[in-house]
């Protein structure tokens, strides 16, 4: 396609027609000529942005970058409600891909009810592959930014005494971004060794990225704080958790939940699980951890106390006798494998 901006006709036969899924906050949406969203919300409610990179290579999709823009907002306590894609696109792209990049956009904005509000797409010679930044936005009630998340962002200002000995939760299970990725794009190498069933099961880990439904029961459940496990995996999630609270951890390993299908590719790759990119797994920080399990279970979402905060500046990981200090986070494990 040539360099610039898309034609209009381009814009209006492969993007705009492809936009379909409405919601009533958005009072003026994607469109031509129109130069920015405009979004409308009740007093009480306050806006809520968070953005999200992402490079379409290595199996990353459309899906996974709204998906992670979209878990931010709900990870801090908010209704996602809409999202901005800003797409660099190269040169050697042809307008059907376009419009198949776009009915994925659409189908995965369905899926969640949010609106695709607006964009840009353009044509570069400086990319040799599809650049997407996703801008979700969403509305989050006054009084969970009041109460919990608003004190709880403070860090090391934060009141000790309500940071300190509060259970941790984690959702569904670690690595399944990774292991669903790596099931389809290195589905060959694995079948060597695996039974197509594990390889299979491992593939529809896709439809566990989703956190905004465990993120509502949490908010409804009184959670003082969240963080949706992503690059860097569930130590280098929670690392940023205490440092958002402010305390230390003691985490139980054995306790962290984990699909054997992760496991096996791990054990292929030679990856660790526990710093493996974890989209749809979601960390909680509230005062009674059971009473959160019981109320995700009868929204039949797996989830476990893992752990509590301390009042120690350590942040120890452990397993039986051995005691393991967490680190910040370092480079995800997906990115040793080769594509």
């Amino acid at each position: 396609m040539k360099i610039g901006k898309v034609s209009e006709s381009v814009l209006k036969r492969s993007i705009l027609k492809q936009i379909k899924t409405k919601r009533n906050e958005v009072l003026n949406g994607a469109g031509v000529g129109e130069d920015c969203a405009i979004l409308a919300f009740k007093e009480a409610e306050h806006c809520a942005v968070s953005t999200e990179p992402l490079v379409l290579r290595n199996g990353r999709t459309v899906r996974h970058a709204i998906i992670r823009a979209v878990n931010n907002l709900a990870a801090g306590g908010a209704e996602p409600v809409a999202v901005t894609i800003a797409a660099m696109l190269p040169k050697s792209i042809e307008e059907p891909q376009i419009k198949i990049l776009m009915a994925e956009a659409e189908s995965v904005c369905a899926e969640l009810n949010i609106q695709l509000a607006g964009g840009h797409t353009s044509v570069s010679e400086a990319v040799n592959c599809p650049i997407l930044t996703v801008t979700g936005v969403g509305k989050i009630h006054s009084e969970n930014v009041d109460t919990h998340y608003g004190k709880a962002s403070s860090g090391r200002d934060a009141e000790c005494h309500d940071t300190v000995g509060l259970d941790i939760v984690a959702t569904k299970w670690i690595g399944l971004e990774a292991t669903a990725v790596l099931a389809k794009e290195k589905e060959k190498d694995l079948l060597t060794r695996y039974p197509t069933h594990l390889v299979e099961e491992a593939k529809g880990f896709e439809k566990y990225l989703s956190v905004i439904p465990e993120a509502a029961t949490a908010v409804k459940s009184g959670a003082f704080a969240m963080h949706d496990v992503s690059e860097g995996g569930i130590f280098g999630a929670l690392w940023e958790l205490a440092e958002k609270l402010g305390v230390g951890l003691e985490i139980d390993l054995k306790k962290i939940p984990v699909k054997q299908e992760t496991i096996e590719v791990c054990e292929y790759f030679d990856l660790n699980p526990y710093e493996l990119i974890s989209g749809g797994c979601l960390l909680i920080a509230v005062n009674d951890g059971f009473d959160l399990v019981n109320a995700l279970a009868k929204e039949q979402i797996a989830a476990v106390v893992i752990g509590k905060t301390t009042d120690s500046n350590d942040r120890v990981i452990i397993k039986d006798e051995e005691r393991r200090f967490l680190e910040p986070r370092k480079t995800d494990e997906f990115y040793k494998v080769k594509f």
